[in-house]
């Protein structure tokens, strides 16, 4: 019993020590579910922390219908397909982040046209300990509804509901998780992160312990924050230096977001049912500028997140 409570004392001021010295974090404000404005951005980083594993995740893939035998390769624009443009941008990189990010390994989800389950990925991402998640899709905008007159009848006009395409989305968007499946990240981080802390303490998680509490709630907040601040530099780079529009910054129910025990973001890298986006996303130079500008705020970041602390 008395090893057990110097056990128990030991892991708490280990805990405590933790919370004091491992987690920076960022203030920010008026997070709503549509948009993230960042404010007062100072970062306390901890001595010794390095970024070492990237996870790159293109979003969809082939998908057979069970009733068509068709494949669902998530957006299509008029001559190419959510799937294959977020492979090609994935590949692409993944290669520049080995190349320019020194010591630190890029693991793909998905390397074939074939689909990989939401569920996989996440695991992926966990099974090899990354430390960012980087989920890259090609957004979309659904036909419109519009009333048009085909004729009259007993001198009144007749009309019709038809569907056409609307191709006025353009420019990119960012999404962090949703708050409202918190419960979900919780899990996820005690799965991936606090459970290998527990082995301090001789036993199996428990999730109602005060320390498991105190550890997943610090974790939580710092992946949340550190996922607003990438997607943030993100952004800026488009903006900023791409000159491209962009629709901001989102908090959306991504699974993959919220089940990835880590900092993530999701990058809608343009609309592809529109011929401008389309175009650029499936050209050479536009995949290399979207990676790019990708690699600029992975550099900032890295520093930022590794530099000593005074």
């Amino acid at each position: 019993m008395k090893n057990k409570a110097l056990k128990r004392l030991i892991y708490s001021l280990w805990v405590l020590l933790v919370l004091l010295s491992f987690f920076p974090f960022k203030s920010y404000s008026s997070i709503s579910t549509n948009t993230l404005r960042i404010q007062n951005d100072t970062v306390i980083n901890n001595s010794g922390f390095k970024i070492k594993t990237i996870i790159i995740d293109p979003g969809h893939g082939g998908k057979p219908s069970a009733s068509t035998g068709h494949y669902s390769h998530g957006a299509s624009g008029s001559y190419s397909s959510e799937r294959n443009v977020t492979l090609a941008i994935g590949f692409k990189l993944q290669a520049a982040i080995e190349k320019e990010l020194t010591g630190v390994k890029a693991v793909m989800t998905r390397t074939t046209e074939d689909d990989v389950s939401f569920e996989r990925r996440a695991e992926i991402a966990n099974e090899n300990k990354g430390q960012l998640f980087i989920s890259l899709h090609c957004n979309s905008l659904s036909d419109r509804t519009i009333r048009e007159k085909v004729g009259t009848k007993r001198h009144k006009a007749v009309y019709r509901t038809v569907r056409v395409p609307d191709r006025s989305g353009k420019g990119v968007l960012i999404l962090v998780y949703g708050l409202h499946r918190t419960r979900e990240e919780e899990s996820a981080i005690q799965k991936n992160q606090v459970g290998e802390e527990s082995e301090l303490d001789g036993g199996a998680l428990d999730p109602n312990d005060p320390m498991t509490i105190i550890l997943t709630n610090e974790y939580k907040r710092k992946f949340r924050q550190q996922s607003i601040k990438l997607a943030t530099l993100i952004n800026g780079e488009f903006t900023d230096t791409d000159g491209r529009r962009s629709e901001g910054i989102r908090e959306q129910g991504i699974y993959v977001l919220c089940h990835s025990a880590m900092p993530s973001v999701l990058v809608e890298t343009g609309y592809i049912n529109n011929p401008d986006d389309e175009k650029y996303l499936n050209s050479e130079e536009g995949q290399n500028e979207i990676v790019a500008s990708i690699i600029r705020a992975l550099t900032s970041y890295k520093k930022e997140m590794e530099q000593v602390s005074q």
